[in-house]
């Protein structure tokens, strides 16, 4: 956890309590995909409760008590970091969710998952999707054959979806580029995987980069 209890602290003396009636809105984020996961209302003890567990605690209005998300289904969201807006009586906190987070069982509270994605999104999804097959029978999928036979072979199909990418580029092919580059983020993903790495690790590679 990135966030400290004086974190929590510090931003629970900020906020107007009076003016939110005791209870702020929160609305909670994926820190991987950011995606709006679920909003929810939180008193100074639920606030605080969320800095020393790590976990985001809600008050329920409805049960008219603490409410720790996942208390009971195991679907935690776990903290990452919090910030309050130019107001101060909005909190958004930014999580890493354990399982599905809407109690239908879907990713998000908003229409579900027929929700338009981003392409950020998607990606995540994808990640996960190729984390999840590291340990599957290999005749299962593609994705689980190539884990199975070894990093160099991932490797090597990263290098040759490379050669592949630059001749559709020098042949003028626009659509065999797109074809060859999806092939291409496929395998490498496969590989970060492979090395208990992933995409993210890249994006702040090149942030660092950028500053």
């Amino acid at each position: 956890m990135s966030f400290q209890v004086s974190d929590i602290v510090a931003l629970s003396e900020r906020i107007d309590w009076n003016k939110v009636d005791g209870l702020l809105p929160v609305i909670v984020q994926d820190f991987q995909s950011s995606q709006v996961l679920m909003m929810g209302y939180m008193n100074q003890d639920a606030l605080a409760k969320t800095g020393e567990t790590g976990h985001v605690t809600f008050y329920s209005r409805t049960k008219q008590r603490l409410w720790t998300k996942g208390e009971t289904s195991g679907n935690v969201l776990n903290l990452v970091n919090a910030a309050l807006d130019c107001d101060n009586d909005t909190l958004l906190v930014k999580v890493n969710p354990i399982g599905p987070t809407c109690h239908t069982g879907t990713t998000t509270c908003w229409d579900g998952d027929k929700q338009e994605e981003s392409q950020l999104v998607w990606l995540h999804q994808l990640e996960q999707l190729l984390a999840a097959r590291k340990d599957a029978d290999p005749d299962s999928s593609y994705t689980a054959s190539l884990y199975a036979r070894g990093t160099k072979r991932i490797s090597q199909k990263v290098g040759e979806e490379g050669v592949e990418v630059a001749l559709a580029a020098t042949s003028g092919d626009k659509a065999e580029l797109v074809c060859e580059s999806a092939d291409l983020i496929y395998h490498l993903f496969v590989l970060l995987q492979d090395q208990g790495l992933s995409f993210n690790d890249v994006i702040n590679k090149l942030k660092e980069r950028h500053k």
